[in-house]
């Protein structure tokens, strides 16, 4: 009986944004010899890392499958796919659900390109797939300069050998040259594809992907000042509930001006504190829109420091703020909430809201507090982040979340409608 031949593809894809402009790039090696057969790199144009990765795998397989002609029959070919995505991996190893409807199609037609039973799928640490990390570069940076990727003097051609991964797959068998010959018809079958299109403009503002569709956009808008705010002092949701001064008013009217003209905001989502509520009735005025109330999106309680000021705060409770700055987990003096509760508070309201609003652009008009965890979340920062982010009174940010999970900051602490 014939032994099948046996390859090994190691794949990856990246997006410098994600999503932003993204390229993949693949490498099918002989597992005895570690020579390459085969390369395949491409810009896809704007797109996510996960997009880009699924192109690359299905980019992969393709070339594979075009160095033995009978690849589809069961049997004649053995696959091993390497790759430093968790997400693909699992999931096209049937460990995960493919949730997001634009990855299933792709998912679909990587596994419709061999027998399933052809194919096997293992994670690798980023260091140990950099051929194709390279690939994926080379395109990216073909498709800034307009051009489309060919082989330069930095990739491995088809017939320079690479350290070998013996130990991947068992040896493989076939009479000699056949693994020339394919690779020759490899060749010849990526050298014939169409050229890519022009490259796409890089999404910008508050715009999404299309292969993503709209993401649900967050404009995360601070209230605007109260009597305590130019004191900066404690201001959260265990002490009084200040209304807006007479500076807090105008600001309010100054921003929603500034969110009537740029006209984007579909829906108003407001914490139930009296100072975000009379700013988001300020906008909703403007925009003839309705304001629902959340919950979750309510301040921090502060616990005793509510109303002092930082100062007042270390004179009189030291030890307890230095714990409190040196720990996420520590609640202020008299039962506060730590910023952990806040995290875990601010992330089940990010969830409800990504999906009630999907594909939507939406107004929270919040606090501190909310707005920084949800910066930070979205940027995978570390809780002492929460210290390095400034947010003024009716300052505008936005973080857009798109349905694979993935998160995009856009814009942090603008005050040009105040100005």
């Amino acid at each position: 009986m014939t032994q099948p031949r046996q390859f090994v593809i190691e794949a990856d894809g990246g997006s410098r944004g994600n999503p932003g402009p993204a390229g993949y790039g693949a490498v099918v090696i002989d597992p005895v010899t570690g020579e390459t057969l085969a390369e395949a790199a491409e810009y896809i144009g704007v797109a996510t890392n996960n997009v880009a990765e699924y192109k690359g795998l299905i980019a992969g397989l393709k070339a594979a499958k075009a160095l033995v002609p009978d690849a589809s029959a069961d049997g004649a070919l053995q696959v091993r796919v390497r790759m430093d995505s968790k997400l693909v991996v699992e999931q096209m190893s049937g460990r995960w659900k493919i949730k997001h409807p634009d990855m299933k199609p792709l998912a679909a037609e990587a596994a419709r390109i061999l027998p399933a039973s052809a194919v096997t799928y293992e994670w690798i640490p980023r260091e140990k797939n950099k051929h194709a990390d390279r690939l994926a570069n080379e395109a990216m940076d073909a498709g800034k300069r307009g051009k489309q990727w060919e082989p330069s003097a930095s990739t491995a051609s088809l017939d320079t050998p690479r350290p070998s991964v013996a130990s991947a797959l068992p040896p493989v068998s076939g009479p000699p040259g056949d693994a020339a010959a394919g690779a020759a018809k490899a060749r010849a079958a990526l050298a014939a594809r169409p050229a890519a299109a022009s490259p796409a403009a890089p999404q910008v503002g508050w715009g999404a992907a299309p292969d993503l569709g709209a993401p649900a956009t967050f404009v995360l808008l601070r209230h605007g000042e109260t009597a305590l705010t130019p004191e900066k002092r404690f201001s959260g949701s265990g002490g009084g509930d200040p209304e807006l001064s007479a500076a807090g008013r105008h600001q309010a009217e100054c921003i929603a001006r500034s969110l009537a003209d740029r006209g984007t905001v579909e829906e108003i989502v407001s914490s139930p504190l009296r100072r975000c509520r009379e700013t988001a009735a300020a906008v909703a005025a403007r925009l003839g829109l309705e304001v629902r109330i959340e919950e979750g999106l309510r301040e921090t309680d502060f616990g005793a420091w509510e109303g002092l000021t930082f100062a007042e705060v270390r004179e009189r409770y030291g030890a307890d703020l230095d714990a409190w700055l040196a720990s996420a987990k520590v609640a202020p003096t008299g039962g506060g909430e730590s910023f952990a509760e806040v995290a875990r508070r601010v992330s089940a309201t990010r969830d409800r809201l990504t999906t009630r609003y999907a594909g939507r652009t939406v107004l929270l008009v919040t606090h501190v507090t909310p707005i920084k965890t949800l910066v930070r979340l979205a940027l995978g920062a570390p809780p002492e982040a929460m210290f390095r982010m400034e947010l003024s009174a009716a300052s505008v940010s936005a973080v857009a979340y798109y349905a694979d999970g993935n998160a995009s900051v856009r814009l942090l602490n603008d005050t040009s409608h105040l100005r």
